[in-house]
């Protein structure tokens, strides 16, 4: 599953505005209220499955629940 599915089958309640801007030779950033939770360009690799999805859950707190829960 991509990362944008992800996020938006998790947390589609609490996420006000989603952009996806491209980038050249796979730029791959995920910045979230100017906080960088993953930058492809700073680990030299593409995210694994359901790494942006952990690591936006670790921002947004644990006790925030997902959609449908």
């Amino acid at each position: 599953m991509s990362a944008v599915s992800d996020l938006l089958s998790n947390y589609q309640h609490i996420i006000d505005e989603l952009t996806l801007v491209t980038g050249s030779k796979g730029v791959f950033d995920v910045v979230v209220d100017d906080e960088t939770l993953y930058s492809k360009g700073v680990s030299g690799r593409h995210a694994n499955d359901g790494e942006i999805l952990e690591l936006f859950t670790e921002l947004v707190g644990a006790d925030t629940p997902r959609y449908g829960d």
